[in-house]
């Protein structure tokens, strides 16, 4: 039976033993892929706000860090997520800086203040979760993002499947920056691939 990754109750037994977890590509993969979006957000009146959908056990955040962003939200709905995240930043950097928030990504206002924007909004695997809650879940994420991107803004999304954004109704432009070729097993396996996908908001 496939995992019921929609559901909180399964993050919740998932993270009482699970420390240290990345979806579909490390981190460090990640970034190279957001690095150059991120420089044409960055502005010298202020860095850029930046929030992480469904952080998980992953160590995304410590990547932002060591490349001097300090302006990161964190958000899942299930806290003992947010406490593995704290502890994976100070084990990195000794202390914690950035801020780790209890929030459903399809609800991102009654957990964030209603007045904060940010200039990126990242997931790793995070809408593939959600999706499996339905289509209604992933535009209720996706309209939420909008509402909390600032002028300019973007969402940047790594998934494994290149139609996840194919839906009616959907408030982004979509395209596809990359796509990540996985690991094989044996030299004849099928190419497979994680998207990573690039979402403006539409007028």
């Amino acid at each position: 039976m496939p995992a019921n990754f929609e559901k909180q109750s399964y993050w919740h037994d998932r993270f009482q033993s699970e420390t240290s977890f990345e979806w579909l590509a490390s981190s460090e993969s990640f970034m190279c892929l957001v690095e150059p979006y991120l420089y044409a957000l960055s502005h010298e009146e202020h860095p850029p706000r930046i929030l992480q959908l469904g952080s998980g056990t992953s160590d995304l955040q410590n990547s932002f860090r060591s490349r001097g962003y300090l302006d990161v939200t964190n958000i899942d709905y299930e806290p003992l997520a947010l406490e593995r995240g704290r502890l994976l930043e100070k084990n990195a950097f000794g202390d914690i800086k950035m801020k780790y928030v209890v929030a459903d990504v399809t609800q991102l206002s009654d957990g964030l203040p209603a007045n904060q924007r940010f200039e990126l909004i990242v997931d790793k695997s995070t809408v593939d979760a959600v999706s499996c809650g339905g289509e209604a879940a992933l535009l209720r994420m996706a309209s939420s993002v909008k509402k909390s991107l600032a002028d300019g803004g973007v969402w940047i999304s790594l998934s494994y499947s290149s139609i996840r954004f194919e839906l009616e109704g959907l408030p982004f432009d979509v395209e596809i920056i990359a796509k990540m070729p996985t690991p094989k097993l044996k030299i004849n396996d099928p190419d497979i691939y994680h998207w990573c996908y690039l979402l403006r908001p539409k007028p």
